[in-house]
């Protein structure tokens, strides 16, 4: 069996499961793709025509159909099964103890195709960044190589996710300029920021329940947004908005990710005057949040 007809039977497999993708593939192909080159040791960006008439062995082949096999059977992101995501071309170490990082504030900070420049907010004065709900780290890691003169504080509740975080700081060796902390919210963080990104659990009450089994997998302490008891998925961004003004310097900003969510999220602060950034998905799924817009929000006492 060649390298093609391999990931033709991979794909046809894993298309037959009725899987659901998201987790850095959006489709069977492409995770047949991955999950292949990934088994066989190969480059995940390998040319695929010029490989195709490579021959697999028969341990090659066994190897990948159990891959395949434990994809459908486990109903797992493919992340967590290689241990490896990537997020705007840079690898990040993965497992069960963190969602897997997709986040659309990855585009903004790499200046993605698609998604537009957020430069006009930040400057020479942008020096103390935030990653409020870190997880993994990535947006720590991926800030601090975009911007050299940034120092990062990432923090998270969880300490399986930190230690997970402190991973993907050594793995690309930025321990002299991320700080991870261990902090509810805002308990831990007396500081002020001139950046702050915050992808927080954000998904409403319906949204959980028609979550498919992938996505289930992952943790539900950074998905579900009504864990303090609302349907509308936005306890976390409620306690995150009423204290967000104490932290951030004269011309800071906040990034923020809300997803689908963004009727929930306007239903809840109607008064106060976000900006919704273009992103690969349209707008929606990130506001900005400026100081001065938060201060008129606060004078208004819509404080909910």
């Amino acid at each position: 069996m060649n390298l093609n007809q391999l990931l033709q039977a991979a794909s046809t497999q894993l298309e037959a499961a009725g899987l659901a993708y998201g987790h850095g593939t959006t489709n069977a192909h492409d995770e047949a793709v991955w999950l292949t080159l990934w088994q066989l040791g190969l480059p995940l960006d390998s040319a695929l025509d010029e490989l195709a008439e490579r021959a697999c062995s028969e341990a090659e082949v066994a190897a990948v159909q159990a891959l395949i096999q434990q994809r459908i059977t486990t109903r797992q992101p493919a992340a967590y099964l290689t241990h490896e995501a990537w997020l705007q071309g840079v690898p990040f170490y993965v497992d069960e103890r963190v969602i897997v990082p997709r986040s659309f504030l990855a585009e903004f900070i790499a200046a993605a195709e698609g998604a537009e420049s957020i430069d006009g907010w930040l400057g020479e004065h942008t020096q103390q960044v935030l990653d409020l709900c870190t997880g993994n780290g990535s947006l720590a890691v991926l800030a601090t190589l975009a911007w050299p003169e940034v120092q990062v504080d990432a923090a998270d509740l969880s300490t399986d996710a930190l230690a997970v975080a402190r991973i993907n700081v050594e793995k690309h060796g930025l321990q002299q300029r991320i700080r991870l902390i261990e902090s509810d919210g805002w308990a831990n963080l007396p500081g002020r920021y001139d950046l702050i990104l915050c992808n927080p659990p954000y998904v409403c009450r319906q949204g959980m329940d028609e979550l498919p089994a992938e996505y289930r997998a992952e943790p539900l302490i950074s998905l579900d947004g009504g864990l303090q008891g609302s349907a509308d998925g936005m306890d976390f961004v409620r306690h995150l908005l009423a204290h967000a003004l104490e932290h951030l310097n004269e011309h800071g900003v906040l990034l923020l990710e809300i997803g689908n969510e963004r009727e929930h999220f306007e239903r809840a602060f109607p008064t106060l005057l976000a900006y919704w950034p273009e992103t690969s998905a349209g707008e929606g799924p990130v506001l900005l949040l400026t100081r001065e817009s938060l201060a008129d929000w606060a004078a208004t006492k819509d404080i909910t």
